[in-house]
């Protein structure tokens, strides 16, 4: 494998020089292309090799001419790719690589083993087990030259430098403008772990040692030293150094600030994932255990790493930020443990400062963010935080949701291509659906955030209603919720030492009791044949007796401790006023920990009910989940029945709950309403039904108003990245073409048309978009803050011919047709003369990088 690979990468420049000179003479036709050896070609040598088309298979000529470096670059000028280096005797053509590209990108399910059993299938001939493999070589090969021709344009168009990609990712989040609101948080991104794409670890049977003990045996694995080309990974050996073992040394000299806000919420014992020690297990059979990817709010990946032998540990969440930090600058990023990782940031000695320089905000996103406790939500919900706006930072679950697919082909990949799938998968979602689909997300966030809107007219009925004189009033319910809480945190220590007595002297008088009943003095009965009898029972009972004195002694001497450390002058009595304030407080404590129990329940069936109606959960897992929902559904009502008894024992009764109540609960926050402090919270405004839905009211509005300023923002740099870029690529793909550099020039065309193929759609959507009463955007291109699209780029470059006179060059810029999206109106005939005119604008206004044509 490995001198295969050394072999091939030797004489890829060769074969992508071959490669661009095809795509030229196929720019027309396109797949359909079929080669036709030039007339003053002088031919050296004509073999044989056997051709696998996607639909025939066939002995063909194989020419070798004059001013072939290699065969394998004689082979692609032909649209054949080598499964060889040096004397193949089969080629693949590019065609069929290319359906099968596109296919497993649509279909990652689509696996090498199932294309060529379907080619078999095709051409009618039996099964062929080692055309998978040479499929394999075939595409690896094709897709390193696709990778090298991708890194010339790049050069070509100024775009080699560090972390262009990333700096570039999103056009809504990224394209900057000059003159344009300052957010109050510039940026919002989701990270999140996802175990589906493990991959399994290849080893030797177990080797058993003298001491009986089983170790793995020695790695299956080809050595190959072959790297994913591009920036969407960070190295295991970056990721590492944010780990426990590199934390050591910058730990010494470092003292984490002290914040008073940032006390322990209790979430820690609803998400495994907060636990080191549970993270830090995974199973011995899989390397990768997973990916940890970074989206911005649209989708776009920014950046992913690799999950190796362990669960999701802090540390990949770590070197993605830092990354984050570097590239991009401020941002607040979603997170399901957002609320601890927050703390973890904070107590590391090097994030600490970078996140206090970026005004650093870690959120928790609105769907895990019910699974959180009420204290932590005040904090730390989207709902609360200002700047977020109606983000929900749950990307990653629906991203999950569709690359979970690429599972079944890269679960017993090799590393490379694991990655590679992986890498191929996300450019492609980002070209082709993220990007596709962009300004869709912006329209349908810009009209659910005017439908909120709309409701404003409620809240002030529901402000009159509660005689709420201004909406700075919910503001101050909020800041009187988060003080209710934080007395809820933690038991007085004092409280804690006075309910002990209460539950200690139970047990002190079993005690007693034990040893007066082995106490009583022992009568044996009379005659000889009992004595040995009577003997053994005297000396049970002995036994018993001093068991019994010594539990009595040790229950005395913890209640005498008590009655020092509380302290107590006059011993407690049941019945006496402290011995009933202490019940009291001990039924408290019950009533909370059987409401803590009940909510944790409710918490993990809503979770395993979203598991269980996600797309692509197979019918085992389904039926394993129903099962355990049904099991689920019986603690439940046992958990109802223990909150009720520990409710009605409460002076004044609590609230009883019954099964509809909780499984229709909408907020699984307002658990937190019910528990029972130091003050009586059940009359305040905030604490009402009625209140709360108009302080969640008020909070949504607010919400809409920070959705609507974000999305003019970047409405507004979406329609000019749309014109930068089309006239940018126009420009330099003439200038290439000026330059004599063919090739590149028609990988910049279809770049172009790759690009522009969405900006009808994109267009079409935003100007209707601009029609709706209430939009307050501007959907006319603005000045970008980077000069980089409207100032040509200076190649080092050595000038050759002019190209021949029969070369067609584009007068103006190619726009794709006004087609009618599906599930939108036909007759919209204001909305398609408003386009039209639109487009005129956005190109007469453009740095003269295109030409409009009359039609």
């Amino acid at each position: 494998m490995q001198e295969q690979v050394d072999v091939f990468a030797k004489q890829i420049p060769s074969m992508v020089d071959a490669f661009l000179k095809y795509s030229v003479e196929a720019k027309d036709a396109g797949l359909a292309y079929l080669y036709k050896l030039p007339e003053d070609a002088v031919i050296e040598e004509t073999r044989e090799v056997l051709v696998v088309d996607a639909f025939t298979a066939s002995y063909e000529p194989f020419p070798l001419i004059v001013g072939d470096e290699f065969v394998s670059s004689a082979c692609i000028r032909q649209g054949w790719m080598p499964v060889s280096a040096y004397c193949p005797t089969v080629v693949i053509t590019i065609r069929a690589l290319e359906v099968f590209r596109v296919a497993n990108l649509r279909c990652p399910r689509l696996g090498i083993q199932a294309f060529t059993r379907m080619l078999c299938d095709l051409h009618g001939v039996a099964p062929r087990s080692y055309l998978g493999a040479q499929f394999s070589v075939a595409l690896d090969l094709y897709h390193a030259i696709r990778a090298d021709v991708e890194k010339r344009v790049q050069v070509a168009l100024g775009r080699d430098g560090p972390n262009w990609r990333l700096k570039n990712a999103c056009p809504a989040c990224l394209y900057k403008l000059e003159d344009e609101a300052t957010l109050s948080i510039a940026l919002l991104t989701t990270t999140d772990g996802n175990k589906s794409l493990s991959r399994f670890q290849l080893h030797e049977r177990e080797e058993v040692r003298e001491d009986g003990s089983a170790v793995l045996g020695a790695s299956k694995q080809r050595p190959d030293n072959r790297i994913v080309p591009g920036d969407y990974y960070i190295s295991r050996e970056e990721v590492d150094k944010w780990g426990e073992d590199g934390l050591e040394e910058l730990m010494r000299d470092f003292t984490a600030s002290a914040d008073g806000d940032e006390e322990d919420g209790g979430c820690e014992e609803r998400w495994q994932n907060m636990k080191e020690d549970v993270t830090a297990r995974a199973w011995g059979m899989f390397d990768e255990t997973g990916i940890f990817p970074a989206l911005c709010r649209h989708g776009f990946v920014l950046v992913v790493v690799d999950m190796v032998k362990s669960g999701e540990l802090t540390k990949y969440g770590f070197a993605v930020t830092a990354h984050l930090f570097r590239v991009l600058g401020e941002h607040g990023n979603g997170y399901d443990i957002g609320c601890e990782y927050a703390k973890r940031c904070k107590s590391h000695p090097v994030l600490s400062k970078l996140a206090a320089e970026n005004n650093f905000k870690s959120l928790v996103g609105s769907f895990h963010g019910h699974g959180h406790n009420r204290r932590c939500q005040t904090r730390n919900l989207t709902t609360y935080v200002k700047g977020v706006g109606l983000e929900s930072l749950e990307g990653c679950e629906a991203y999950f949701s569709k690359s979970n697919a690429l599972a079944a082909t890269t679960r017993h990949a090799s590393r490379f291509h694991r990655q590679q799938a992986i890498v191929n998968y996300m450019k492609h979602t980002d070209k082709f659906d993220t990007y596709q689909g962009l300004s869709l997300v912006l329209c349908s966030k810009y009209r659910r955030a005017l439908e909120i809107k709309g409701t404003y007219g409620s809240l002030c009925n529901a402000m009159q209603r509660l005689q709420v004189e201004s909406r700075e009033v919910f503001e101050s319910w909020l800041e009187q919720e988060k003080t209710y809480l934080r007395t809820l945190s933690r038991e007085p220590l004092e409280e804690t030492l006075e309910m002990d007595p209460f539950f200690r002297r139970p047990s002190t008088r079993a005690r007693v009791l034990d040893v007066c009943g082995v106490v009583a003095p022992f009568m044996p009965a009379e005659g000889e044949a009992s004595y040995a009898e009577a003997t053994k029972t005297t000396r049970r009972i002995e036994t018993q007796r001093r068991h019994a004195q010594e539990m009595r002694d040790k229950a005395l001497g913890a209640v005498h401790d008590l009655e020092l450390r509380i302290p107590i002058d006059t011993r407690w009595i049941e019945g006496g006023e402290k011995w009933e304030a202490a019940a009291r407080m001990a039924h408290r404590r019950r009533y909370q920990r059987a409401l803590d129990h009940l909510e944790g329940l409710v918490v993990a069936r809503m979770f395993e009910l979203a598991k269980c109606h996600m797309s692509g959960t197979g019918y085992k897992l389904r039926k394993h989940i129903a099962k355990a929902l049904q099991a689920r559904s019986k603690a439940i009502k046992a958990a109802i029945v223990r909150y009720n008894d520990a409710a009605e024992a409460m002076e004044p009764p609590m609230p009883t709950l019954d099964w509809e109540e909780v499984v229709e609960c909408a907020f699984l926050a307002d658990f937190d309403l019910l528990r029972e402090g130091r003050h009586n919270i059940r009359q305040e405004p905030w604490a009402l039904p009625a209140g709360r839905a108009a302080m969640d009211q008020h909070f949504k509005l607010l919400c809409a108003d920070e959705e609507i300023q974000r999305l003019n923002l970047e409405i507004h740099r979406i329609m000019s990245y749309m014109v930068d870029e089309e006239a940018f690529l126009a420009r330099e793909e003439e200038c290439l073409r000026t330059e004599g550099n063919e090739g590149i020039a028609q990988q910049v065309r279809l770049l172009r048309m790759e690009r522009g193929r969405f900006t009808s759609l994109h267009m079409k959507r935003l100007v209707k978009l601009s029609n709706l009463p209430g939009f307050t955007g501007n959907i006319l291109p603005g000045i970008s803050v980077s000069k980089e699209r409207h100032t040509p780029v200076a190649r080092d470059v050595e000038m050759v011919a002019p190209p021949p006179a029969d070369v067609v060059r584009p007068v103006g810029v190619e726009l794709p047709a006004l087609d009618e999206e599906e599930g939108e109106d036909d007759d919209d005939e204001e909305g398609i003369n408003t386009l039209t005119a639109l487009i005129q604008i956005v190109h007469i206004s453009g740095d003269g990088g295109a030409v409009i044509e009359d039609s």
